[in-house]
């Protein structure tokens, strides 16, 4: 919870201040899909991303007269050097691959062309909503 959630707690506490002050802002929260699938063996790390969730929907509202736009991004298996390294295998990816609409691997790139998005003025008007980026496994 620590990790995943309170830290995640104090930094969005810590930027609504010096946000409000400014009357703009935006915060761009990580989550996860296993929020929505439920995997077996991560009741921690689900619940603590699930409540991310409701954390970002929930400054959304409050902060919106402010001009502090809220938004979260769940991301699917992204192929990072460390997941590379330690759990996506050719086998594991094989079983991905099956569970997708969209052949291939989810990338770096993909989730930060997502942010990049948010951050930039042509969503001024998104706040409170989640965004998959899982290929179609959700």
């Amino acid at each position: 919870m620590a990790v995943n959630l309170d830290s995640t707690f104090f930094a969005c506490q810590s930027a609504i201040r010096l946000m409000r002050n400014n009357r703009s802002g935006n915060i761009i929260n990580m989550s996860s899909i296993n929020v929505l699938i439920g995997p077996k063996q991560m009741p921690g790390y689900v619940a603590a991303k699930a409540a991310l969730n409701g954390l970002s929907k929930s400054l959304a509202n409050q902060y919106g007269e402010y001009g502090i736009r809220v938004n979260t991004i769940l991301p699917g298996w992204v192929a990072t050097d460390r997941q590379l390294a330690l759990w996506l295998t050719p086998e594991a990816d094989k079983e991905w691959q099956k569970a997708v609409a969209l052949r291939g691997q989810l990338e770096p790139i993909h989730v930060a062309n997502m942010a990049l998005f948010l951050a930039a003025d042509d969503s001024a008007m998104i706040t409170g909503q989640q965004f998959v980026i899982d290929a179609g496994r959700t």
